[in-house]
């Protein structure tokens, strides 16, 4: 068994963004030359998830706009009154309780096994950030023949 741990770091431009991130997280899994295992995709900040899903262009809008409604950022939260970062975020993190900080995602002949209809979201809620972390937990074993060959 092997554990690899790779940083995915991605910048977001909107208050609410859902940044699909299956892409990198195949290629970082690509890279590892692990054959089956898990990943576990965490996010590394409270204001921000991960979230699996489908890629539509019309559900993501769907999306964001229902997290705006959800939990208008204009409440009378007590958060706000005294921000440790100065930023009235209260509704960002009100909305995080209802969402994941990570994912966990077998994976099989180096492949996520990802539904057919599946990609792997990074959900900003308290955007725009000039950087995002986001760690990868990889862990499990590699071919027979790479590993004799080592």
């Amino acid at each position: 068994m092997q554990i690899k741990t790779h940083t995915i770091t991605v910048r977001t431009t909107k208050p609410v963004e859902i940044i699909d991130i299956t892409a990198e997280i195949r290629a970082a899994l690509s890279s590892t030359r692990l054959e089956r295992g898990q990943i576990t995709v965490i996010s590394r900040h409270t204001t921000a998830f991960i979230n699996i899903n489908e890629k539509e262009e019309r559900l993501l809008e769907d999306m964001e706009t229902f997290l705006k409604r959800l939990v208008p950022k204009d409440g009378n939260y007590q958060h706000n009154l005294n921000p440790i970062d100065g930023r009235h975020n209260a509704h960002s993190h009100l909305l995080g309780l209802f969402m994941n900080s990570s994912e966990t995602i077998p994976f099989s002949e180096g492949k996520m096994l990802l539904g057919q209809w599946q990609s792997v979201f990074f959900v900003e809620l308290d955007g725009p950030r000039d950087e995002r972390s986001i760690i990868l937990h990889i862990s499990g074993i590699e071919t027979a023949v790479e590993a004799r060959n080592q």
